[in-house]
């Protein structure tokens, strides 16, 4: 099992930065791609970042130019820096991380964004 533990949520206002981490624990060898998703209310969950172990990423457009993604494999975190938030950016953020072929969800962090 894989447990995962998020962090940095929060309310900015709009056009302020937020970073939230993920730190994963537990049955972490093998550990392979972890990302971050988001789900607003009323609304279907969303990809936001991916990143491989080795350090490839994948955004959705909407973050493009505003969120990184980043890890640290030697202590099992992922991070996601998020600039000029938008309050449309409001939502629970979920990492996940990929071992052996199973997927571990962590229970979330509210990021709120006022206008």
């Amino acid at each position: 099992q894989v447990q995962l533990v998020e962090s940095g949520g929060g309310w900015v206002q709009a056009g302020g930065s937020l970073r939230l981490s993920c730190a994963a624990s537990g049955s972490i060898f093998g550990l392979n791609a972890m990302g971050w998703y988001r789900q607003a209310p009323g609304k279907q969950r969303e990809l936001v970042a991916t990143i491989t172990i080795g350090g490839s990423t994948n955004y959705a457009d909407s973050v493009k130019g505003r969120f990184t993604i980043s890890r640290d494999n030697a202590k099992n975190t992922v991070y996601l820096q998020m600039n000029s938030l938008k309050p449309e950016d409001t939502a629970v953020y979920r990492c996940n991380a990929e071992r052996f072929s199973t997927t571990y969800w962590g229970k979330g962090t509210l990021v709120t964004v006022s206008s």
